[in-house]
């Protein structure tokens, strides 16, 4: 793949499309060269630099009545293909990826918030991960052109985002006074990783996933999306795919991102409902009437619980699995019932042991219990919310200088691009399906090669990405900046008339 490993002839200091003129790239090379050897991942300091880093905070590891629950169909199993996705060990097939296919144009307007330069970009941290994984921290540029030349000359496996600053990372050791030196505003970001799904899910673990397992990132985003939406008002959230395992989701709106430390963990908590576990177990111990979100969460998940939770998943076949779920019965006469029905079935799924609850619970057993069938009923809500509501890391939404990983970077472990999710179309989406780098820089060899056989003098003016299967997410993302873009220069403030909707 001789064009793909070594991209068309370009200039690097060919500028962007709609970039302004570049401006102190010899500043930027030269900051960059001295951080390199003063900052790595590791956050140890060198003789001529003694600032302490917290890891946490700087780097991101990423490698998601019977009629009351009704059935769904589920589509059959897969399994985890990432071993078949290529290595990226190539540093030239990443050289060629910044060149000719990730998105600066988008990315710049996306955190600038206006087609021209601002200290929203140009106060904005990058975070670098280089190819023999020293980290770089503080990295800013001023335009999108000055970005993209330093991802192609550093050549980074990926990138994080962070804050924007109260002034130029770069110049922070300038400054008197550290104090001086604060992050001032960041997306609100949220975490799904399908290794907080390993206790309950049985087709996978780890790192590995299928299409069965999924599906929890499917619910998960259902249901953030939903509560971000109608509790909180905000409009422009991005869902990313991780490249690997789960999914991130981007607060853009200007309240949430404007938001301090104690409003982040006000919404990460109001969406966080799993806890430890009470001695029997349980992890979910929510007060009646439900709240409005609660129920309208269990409304999204019933859709799911019955196959993709029950059928798919199969939770409760191994016997400690199904014992662990009649703890959560708080009848001990229907919980023996159970119990002694199905020690004599050992073979018994999940979805008949489900069936079995109500079936035993008719025939009189618990009844002496005045509100049983009220407490039944809010028993099985609860088992519903512990087994599908979404499991978040609460910790990354938290915290205001938290880096994440941004858009369109290429997971390092499987060679996948993270590329927007579009939630109108978020059920049919397969992480199996996403691109890897090799095979973009393969398919604009395939398209170039026909084309200049055709000798198309238009399709010179193609961009490269256009070219390949990674048209439809760039295509999603430029939508999406081009509404924020809008909402930003209009002034619009959602809620902002009514006081701040934060002040809980």
């Amino acid at each position: 793949m001789p064009h793909a490993v070594s991209p068309a002839p370009m200039s690097e200091s060919e500028v962007l499309p709609d970039a302004p003129v570049a401006e102190a790239s010899s500043d930027i090379s030269r900051d960059g060269s001295q951080d390199a050897g003063s900052e790595s991942r590791t956050g140890e300091s060198s003789p001529t630099n003694k600032e302490k880093m917290n890891l946490e905070d700087m780097f991101d590891d990423d490698d998601e009545e019977e009629s009351e629950f009704p059935s769904s169909s589920i589509a059959p199993p897969e399994p985890d293909q990432s071993a078949k996705s290529g290595r990226i060990t190539d540093p030239e097939v990443m050289k060629a990826f910044y060149q000719r296919l990730f998105p600066f144009r988008y990315l710049f307007q996306w955190l600038n918030h206006s087609p021209s330069p601002t200290n929203d970009f140009a106060h904005r941290e990058f975070a670098f991960t280089l190819q023999n994984d020293a980290y770089l921290r503080y990295q800013s540029f001023p335009t999108a052109d000055l970005l993209r030349k330093q991802c192609i000359n550093l050549n980074p496996s990926r990138f994080e985002i962070g804050p924007v600053y109260s002034t130029n990372p770069r110049e922070r050791k300038t400054l008197r006074k550290a104090s001086a030196f604060r992050p001032l505003s960041k997306e609100l970001v949220f975490d799904i990783d399908m290794t907080d799904y390993d206790e309950i899910r049985t087709c996978c673990s780890g790192a590995n996933i299928c299409n069965r397992c999924w599906t929890f990132i499917t619910m998960a985003i259902k249901v953030v999306d939903e509560a971000l939406k109608e509790d909180f008002g905000f409009r422009h959230i991005l869902w990313v795919y991780s490249g690997r395992r789960g999914a991130h989701a981007w607060v853009c709106d200007k309240r949430a991102r404007d938001m301090d430390d104690q409003k982040r963990r006000a919404v990460a908590s109001y969406l966080e409902l799993l806890k430890g576990g009470d001695k029997s177990g349980k992890k979910v111990n929510v007060k009646r009437p439900l709240h409005p979100h609660l129920e309208r969460s269990l409304g999204i998940l019933k859709e799911h619980f019955q196959g993709d939770i029950l059928s798919a998943q199969d939770p409760w076949a191994d016997p400690e699995a199904a014992s662990h779920l009649l703890k959560l019965l708080p009848f001990p006469d229907l919980v023996s019932a159970l119990r002694k029905k199905w020690d004599s079935a050992p073979d018994r799924s999940s979805d008949s042991k489900w069936s079995d609850i109500d079936a035993i619970a008719k025939t009189g057993v618990g009844s002496s219990d005045a509100f049983f069938g009220k407490r039944l009923l809010e028993a099985k809500q609860d088992i519903v919310l512990e087994y599908s509501y979404p499991r978040l890391d609460a910790e990354v939404s938290k915290k205001l200088n938290h880096l994440l990983k941004s858009p369109f970077c290429v997971h390092p472990g499987t060679g996948r691009v993270c590329v927007p999710i579009d939630t109108s179309k978020v059920e049919t989406f397969d992480p199996f399906y996403v691109p890897t780098v090799t095979d973009l820089l393969a398919e604009i060899d395939a398209w170039s090669g026909d084309e200049a056989k055709e000798g198309n003098e238009e399709a010179k003016k193609v961009q490269d990405w256009e070219k390949t299967s990674l048209k439809p997410y760039v295509d999603y993302f430029r939508g999406f900046v081009a509404t924020l873009l809008k909402d930003e220069k209009n002034g619009k403030r959602d809620r902002e008339e009514d006081g701040d909707p934060m002040e809980f």
